[in-house]
């Protein structure tokens, strides 16, 4: 089909998103394009919301699956698109006939790699020869990265196999929120408006990553360790699909535990004076939060998780502060309280995300339609 159409004019945006925390970048990109040449949005069905609050900006949004119908109707439409933004891997680009004049380009979702992926996760060499091979067209058929450092650039380059030059240094657009005054205002009175009980209080957030295919077993003691200051209170934030254990672990914590499952964890960045984190990039946004006092990373399977998926090989290098291993050591680290120096941690991932990224990323790209 992409073949069929590919002597369309590549005119317009396109934007597929999967994430729902880039909004006002998507606004800005609806703003930037010609009156007659509008944004069209390709959005995965549990991006549902988020789509409807771009639909208010009056802006064209259209549900995607990876089906026949989106065969028939979508990729026409992306064959349109003169610069086709991608905030995630979508396996359908690597079957995707691609025209010189498109210009694919990936927005990913996080700021800073803990974890390893690409053709660096281990599992990947267990992957048969031709998930092996579209993993590789997907990587190749992006034409540019953007990228909120050169220390994340490196990653990409070695994890998806290709040329450094490919890499924008241009900051993350979303990471422009957390040097926003008005957007850190107005989160600070979406918490205490849901969760008031958190107004006055020490705030400690605790968000691990997602596990894949892993039940979340949180190790003996953590109950008790997260509760180590008893004035402070804990908001547990672990993916929805372990549901299950979270519900479990805020039952240990008592009454000191605070359930937000309508707060987003970019609003509890913004009032915790404590993350716990393991291999989540959740650290890489709170070390922007004007309010960022204490990084924790507690990472208890830490030897299990460098076989499976692995993390970065230099990883204890840059992690700001000591790896916590176990529940004591985290009790220890709550009750101290003691600042992180996140100066160093910030110059190597958060060099271009310094609150212009926005400005840089569409000026780029929308130089490209005229």
């Amino acid at each position: 089909m992409s073949l069929l159409c590919g002597g369309r004019r590549q005119r317009n945006f396109v934007y597929l998103m999967s994430f729902g925390d880039n909004l006002a970048f998507i606004r800005a990109l609806a703003q930037a394009s010609p009156v007659d040449r509008p944004l069209v949005v390709f959005y995965r069905p549990q991006q549902e919301r988020a789509a409807q609050r771009l639909a208010r900006s009056g802006i064209d949004v259209r549900p995607f699956r990876d089906d026949l119908a989106f065969v028939l109707t979508g990729i026409p439409q992306i064959m349109r698109a003169r610069v086709l933004f991608c905030d995630n891997y979508y396996a359908f680009l690597g079957g995707l006939h691609h025209p010189k004049r498109m210009r694919i380009v990936q927005v990913w979702h996080a700021a800073g790699a803990i974890k390893r992926f690409g053709w660096d996760d281990p599992t990947t060499a267990q992957r048969s020869a031709s998930d092996q091979r579209r993993f590789q067209a997907v990587y190749d058929h992006f034409d540019e990265y953007v990228v909120g450092s050169p220390a994340m650039a490196r990653v990409f380059a070695r994890s998806y196999r290709v040329p450094i030059d490919r890499m924008q240094v241009l900051g993350y657009p979303r990471s422009d929120r957390y040097s926003d005054p008005k957007w850190q205002q107005l989160s600070r009175e979406a918490v205490a408006e849901t969760a008031p009980e958190l107004v006055d209080h020490r705030v400690i957030l605790y968000a691990p990553t997602y596990r894949e295919g892993v039940a979340f077993t949180p190790p003996a003691g953590l109950a008790a360790a997260l509760t180590a200051d008893p004035d402070a209170k804990v908001v547990v934030k672990i993916h929805p699909a372990l549901k299950a254990s979270a519900q479990q672990l805020q039952a240990q914590l008592g009454q000191q535990v605070v359930v937000t499952e309508n707060l987003s964890t970019t609003d509890l960045l913004n009032v915790a004076e404590t993350v716990i984190t393991d291999y989540s990039s959740v650290a890489f946004d709170y070390s922007l939060v004007p309010n960022a006092h204490s990084l924790l990373f507690f990472l208890f399977d830490l030897d299990d998780y460098r076989q499976d998926p692995g993390v970065q090989p230099d990883l204890e290098d840059w992690l700001p502060g000591t790896v916590i291993k176990t529940t004591e050591q985290l009790a220890v680290a709550i009750k101290a309280d003691a600042p992180t120096d996140l100066a160093q941690f910030n110059q190597r991932w958060n060099s271009a995300n310094d609150g212009a990224a926005t400005q840089r990323v569409v000026d780029r790209y929308a130089a490209l339609l005229e």
